[in-house]
């Protein structure tokens, strides 16, 4: 009896508890049909993500690749419904709409073609897209990059040992480029252009930036190229990624002039030193100084350690 009436007691406390809990928040339940997933993505597709950081779900994570994983998942859940042609054309067409901004550019094309023909109202937007997206994806395949995604296994290509080579491609690929952009003109698009140009603009920068030491002006003909890459994208969001590797540079310059020329030798010239020191110095300040910026700890540190860096030279230069 006293058994009986205890689990009776601990069940009636249990329930009581129970009812007291509130109710889940709606943020955190799985979504429950294709069409919200759609509105959100439909939300922010004129978003300018050359500009300004793609937007973040209520959980941190870039809304277009949020919304991608829950399209799959809605696409698993309703394996059945959509086998019998269920608003399939809608999701293939929010994939492709998700993809493009992944920059898998030709996965995009595929889920475009897949709406144009599941979905007839949507034909026209969706091959229009399809070709745009071809035509991204020609483009990210041209020039040389060492951090290109690749197949599992397969070795990056060579970097192209004559620069007349490389720039070539890299040219071939801002004219393809450019041309899109003239296509893309007052369309969700347009950013996604710009942000292709930038990104050819610095594996351009990159390739003269790693190899230096092959030219006879490499450092002058890197340090021109970060600059032009500084320059024709300063509105972009990555800016100060941008300005952060020029002060790299410079400071990386400074660093090798004095392995090479020991401040103690004859053949330390300390103009020339400074002149790579005020400008790495000048860089890391100008990041330094923008509140509101992530990089902005980052520069300070690295101004830190390189006017560490500097004060060791002085030393070196004029100690007894």
């Amino acid at each position: 009896m006293r058994r009986s009436a205890a689990a009776l007691a601990l069940a009636l406390a249990l329930a009581a508890c129970a009812k007291e809990l509130p109710p889940p928040d709606p943020r955190y339940e799985p979504s429950q049909s294709i069409l919200e997933v759609v509105a959100t993505l439909r939300r922010h597709v004129p978003d300018d993500t050359y500009r300004f950081e793609p937007a973040r779900d209520f959980a941190g994570r870039n809304v277009y690749r949020s919304s991608l994983i829950r399209l799959e998942s809605l696409e698993h859940v309703h394996e059945d419904a959509l086998r019998a042609g269920y608003m399939e054309g809608i999701l293939a067409f929010a994939k492709g709409r998700a993809l493009e901004r992944l920059r898998a550019y030709d996965l995009a094309a595929t889920s475009y073609r897949r709406a144009a023909d599941r979905e007839p109202e949507l034909r026209q937007a969706a091959m229009r897209s399809a070709a745009l997206c071809d035509g991204l994806a020609e483009a990210a395949s041209l020039g040389y990059e060492a951090d290109r995604p690749r197949p599992d296994g397969e070795p990056p290509p060579p970097a192209p040992v004559d620069p007349a080579t490389a720039v070539a491609e890299f040219d071939q690929r801002l004219a393809l480029l450019d041309a899109l952009m003239l296509e893309s003109e007052g369309t969700h698009y347009a950013p996604i252009v710009r942000e292709e140009i930038e990104r050819t603009d610095l594996a351009r920068a990159q390739y003269f930036a790693s190899r230096r030491g092959a030219f006879a002006d490499g450092n002058v003909r890197a340090l021109a190229e970060l600059q032009g890459l500084v320059t024709r994208h300063r509105e972009s969001k990555n800016k100060n990624r941008h300005l952060l590797v020029l002060a790299d540079l410079y400071a990386t310059i400074a660093e090798e002039y004095v392995a090479a020329r020991p401040p103690e030798s004859l053949w330390f010239d300390p103009p020339s030193f400074q002149e790579y020191v005020d400008a790495a110095s000048r860089l890391y300040e100008a990041v330094a100084n923008q509140d509101g910026s992530s990089e902005k700890l980052e520069a300070a540190r690295r101004l830190e350690a390189f006017l560490a860096f500097t004060l060791r030279v002085d030393r070196d230069r004029f100690g007894e």
